[in-house]
């Protein structure tokens, strides 16, 4: 029972911990064991935090044994790093934030704590958040557990990879762009971007803060409800944090979905997409009808603007967010400079990699003195009408369904060299994060042994009507039990 742990859900997990067949301190042991074992092969995890999980799985099983045990506690955990730990190195993926290590935890990461999850490491990323397929970080590429000459999706990359290969029962990423759900499609998970505001970005590094939203990466929908359950909440150390009545998010996930209407944007079957994604997509979409939703084609005719806006938008915050690392209050800095200045500028050329770099200058461009109406201004008006139409799109549909991404993962190093192809990654799930929409990404077939992800929307404050759609589909179809070899 004991190797094969780390691939149960968070439901069957607690059942063994509450009927005492094995501790939360066994679990999480086991858990490391596995994780250090295989992370030479992917690289999906920058920091293993063993002593403080050993503690923090003690501190479990003392709650259990009282009697006064959360879903959550006892569950071996990993956080994206770019999400703060107290005392915990805190990269986001990059140089410049080299031996930080923040003096507070993220509301997320105190959430967790308050019930007794157990935190076990901090996941590779794209530094920053800032790529699609976790190439671009400091501390080496992750690979895909389902072939390690790919890549697992990016910027959540080491999240979605630590689940899909049992280092851990669930993650926590962040999605800017598609950051969870591509990722999750990729490495055959489902994970989740909640509604803009839902879940407390207080303690998350900054990249796009009109677009950056924690999220859950884990083996089933119901653990991404279960998650969303423990981390949602108001905080007032965000001022875009929802002041709302707590709900439960896996409330609806066994109701039937007889009656709910389904919009299906043709503009999401982009040219070049492969065509096992159209076709596993077709299935998805039978496997919803014949499950007694009502399907029609829509067309949302901005989608192809959303990758321009978005450009301009994430660059544009991006580069006001990291004017911060200066190399004075935290990170690396660079000593033997003439003065200040050159301090700064040495600090950020040797800090920053490539692809920051040259988001910074793509955002900095777009607000400078002559370009920011003809850039800036103009990207915020068409982001009004993409989130216009998606209301409207919500007027007459429960949800949307599309594929997550155009392909399947692919090679190591095949789309580092050009950025637009990258960029191209994300298409079908950027609009979702101009739009602050949930949205979710599930396991849904699998080409040449390579997962693929369907991907849910829902309107804004939809995200219970969004997990129980992807619940309903996960039910009919075992893909989300998949897992790969390594």
């Amino acid at each position: 029972m004991a190797k094969e742990i780390y691939y149960k859900t968070i439901r069957q997990i607690r059942k063994l911990l509450d009927d005492r067949e094995i501790s939360s301190t066994e679990l999480t042991k086991t858990v490391l064991n596995r994780s250090y074992r295989i992370n030479k092969d992917i690289n999906s995890v920058i920091t293993h935090t063993e002593d403080l999980a050993i503690k923090s799985a003690e501190a479990a099983d003392k709650r259990i044994s009282e009697g006064n045990q959360h879903l959550m506690t006892g569950i071996p955990v990993m956080i994206k790093d770019n999400i703060s730990t107290q005392g915990i190195e805190t990269t986001a993926g990059s140089k410049i934030l080299a031996g930080y290590k923040p003096p507070f935890d993220a509301t997320v990461i105190k959430r967790l704590k308050n019930v007794d999850a157990v935190i076990c490491g901090k996941t590779n990323l794209d530094e920053f958040a800032m790529g699609s397929s976790t190439e671009n970080s400091a501390y080496g590429a992750t690979r895909n557990p389902w072939d390690i000459d790919k890549v697992p999706g990016g910027s959540s990359g080491g999240s979605a990879a630590g689940v899909a290969a049992g280092q851990c029962i669930i993650a926590l990423g962040s999605d800017t762009g598609g950051s969870i759900r591509q990722p999750s499609a990729f490495c055959g998970v489902s994970g989740m971007k909640p509604t803009y505001g839902l879940i407390s970005r207080y303690g998350l590094i900054a990249f796009g803060s009109s677009l950056d939203q924690i999220g859950p990466v884990a083996r089933s929908v119901e653990d991404c409800s279960i998650v969303l359950n423990t981390i949602s909440s108001k905080d007032t150390n965000d001022a875009t944090s929802m002041k709302r009545p707590f709900e439960n998010f896996g409330e609806n996930l066994g109701e039937h979905i007889k009656g709910v209407k389904i919009g299906i944007p043709k503009e999401y079957l982009v040219d070049g997409i492969q065509p096992s994604i159209k076709q596993a997509f077709e299935k998805s979409l039978q496997i919803l009808e014949s499950n007694g939703a009502d399907l029609k084609e829509i067309s949302l005719p901005l989608t192809d603007h959303s990758l321009s806006v978005y450009y301009i938008i994430a660059p544009s915050e991006a580069s006001s967010n990291l004017a911060r690392y200066d190399g004075v209050k935290y990170g690396i800095s660079i000593q033997n400079a003439r003065n200040s200045v050159e301090s700064t500028f040495l600090t950020r050329g040797q800090g920053f990699g490539q692809e920051v770099k040259r988001r910074i200058l793509l955002g900095t461009y777009a607000l400078s003195a002559g370009y920011y109406d003809a850039y800036y201004s103009k990207a915020q008006k068409v982001r009004t009408l993409i989130r216009q139409e998606f209301s409207a799109a919500f007027e007459t549909f429960d949800v949307l369904v599309t594929p997550t991404a155009p392909t399947t993962a692919f090679g190591l190093g095949t789309k580092i060299g050009d950025p637009y192809e990258m960029y191209l990654s994300d298409i079908c799930t950027i609009p979702i994060n101009i739009a602050g929409l949930p949205a979710i990404s599930i396991p849904a077939g699998l080409d040449n042994k390579m997962p693929i992800g369907l991907q849910i929307i829902g309107p804004q404050m939809g995200d219970q009507i969004v997990l129980q759609v992807a619940s309903n589909y996960e039910k009919s179809t075992n893909w989300n039990q998949k897992t790969p070899l390594i």
